[in-house]
Order: C-alpha cells, then sequence, then structure tokens
C-alpha cells in the first residue's frame, strides 16, 4: 500500500496538484475537523465508490491511518490502483502542518 506523508500532502495541495483527497471518518469526527478533503465514511465506501476518481491520485485519510487503510484494502480489491493512505491521519496533519486544528 502506498503512503504519503502529511508534508508530502501539504506541499502538493499548496502546488495546486490535480488531486482527490476522501476523509473516511464518521459525521462526527469529519464536522469537528477537517482539511477540505471529500467526506465518506468507511462503513459507505463501496457504496459511494462511483464519487472516487480512477483518473487521478487519490488521497484516503482518517484519524490516524488505520481506517483510511481498511478502506484502500477494500478499494483496491475493487481494482483501484491510484490510491494512497495519509500517514498518521489528521492527528499528524495537526501535529505537524496545524497545531491549531480542533481535533478530539
Amino acid at each position: 500500500m502506498r503512503e504519503i506523508s502529511v508534508q508530502e500532502l501539504k506541499e502538493k495541495l499548496d502546488k495546486g496538484e490535480d488531486l482527490q483527497l476522501i476523509d473516511v471518518r464518521e459525521d462526527f469526527e469529519f464536522e469537528t475537523s477537517n482539511i477540505g478533503g471529500q467526506h465518506i465514511p468507511l462503513g459507505g465506501i463501496l457504496i459511494e465508490a462511483d464519487k472516487i476518481s480512477h483518473d487521478k491520485p487519490v488521497v484516503v485519510m482518517c484519524r490516524s491511518g488505520k481506517r483510511s487503510a481498511a478502506a484502500i484494502m477494500q478499494l483496491e480489491a475493487q481494482g483501484y490502483t491510484n490510491l494512497s493512505n495519509l500517514q498518521g491521519g489528521i492527528l499528524a496533519w495537526k501535529a505537524e502542518i496545524d497545531p491549531e486544528l480542533n481535533v478530539y
């Protein structure tokens, strides 16, 4: 499974690279804090897989990286080959990029 660090993701976002960011956390988690990704909770990832691009890089994130890894395994079983897991999730984003971010 490919992984991407929060620093690498920040650089890509700052450069305006064409990628899709998917946040697989639950509703209350996403409402508490997010970094602008598209919200598709893990439980609905296969139901809403048609919203996930096959044509550009996709970064999948959660709180710590475990649920996003599970989402990637499910999607790769459906033929996706363009996915990366955000190492450390939103907790790493807070620790390394945005210490003001409100996390739970």
